[in-house]
């Protein structure tokens, strides 16, 4: 089975950059982590690609005017084609995208909430998990999906839930999601396209895409 070619694009630590690479050390994970992209070149993270050998490439975002969304967008596409990726990982990558035609349900992302709950402009890191506290919520979790021109939107491809518990702060609940969640349902969404199970259909009575999750080949082919 071929390698799933990706780039990935962070902001800042790097924490989930790190789990994938380590995921696919470990033999986990069936990757291939062509570019690392990021968007300020003192983002920490970047360590862990010049550990690792992975070319790495900047496009500040403050070289374009806010409002140039669709400029900023353009050059990481251009980056993503030169490396020949198969999909785009934005793993804390704090930068509002506008989707190339060619990446279409190509980009993925993960929210650190069950979307649609604290989500949207705005929520992003302390912000979630404080808004989750505040409202009392007895679980959160975590969202991978492919990534539209709207914030937090798109296909949903698979949740994980934590406990929310009750003297829980927002560090120990961003901890909790962080490492029993999305450093699980991250590697969980790529293999699953790795594997080529993840598949699109659009449902016309509720007018939206949905994510299908097919069987592993070995149980379709023994149904066979």
């Amino acid at each position: 089975m071929p390698e799933l070619k990706l780039a990935v694009l962070i902001s800042g630590r790097g924490r989930t950059l790190l789990n994938l690479i380590q995921r696919k050390e470990k033999g986990e994970l069936n990757i291939n982590v062509r570019v690392v992209v990021a968007n300020l070149e003192e983002a920490p993270g970047l360590q862990y690609a010049e550990k690792h050998n992975i070319p790495i490439e900047i496009v500040k975002r403050s070289e374009y005017a806010k409002e140039d969304v669709e400029g900023f967008s353009a050059e990481i596409f251009k980056i993503c084609r030169k490396y020949r990726v198969d999909y785009v990982v934005m793993a804390g990558f704090l930068c509002k995208l506008k989707i190339a035609e060619d990446f279409q349900n190509r980009v993925l992302n993960i929210h650190p909430s069950l979307i649609p709950s604290f989500c949207g402009d705005g929520y992003y890191g302390r912000q979630v998990h404080e808004a989750a506290l505040k409202r009392g919520v007895k679980v959160s979790g975590c969202t991978v999906h492919f990534v539209d021109d709207v914030y937090d939107h798109g296909p949903i491809i698979l949740q994980k839930t934590v406990p929310v518990l009750e003297n829980d702060t927002t560090d120990t609940l961003s901890d909790r999601v962080l490492y029993d969640a999305e450093f699980v349902a991250y590697p969980e969404a790529l293999q699953l396209l790795s594997e080529e199970r993840v598949t699109l259909r659009y449902d016309k009575l509720m007018r939206t895409t949905l994510v299908k999750i097919l069987p592993p080949k070995d149980e379709e082919d023994a149904k066979e």
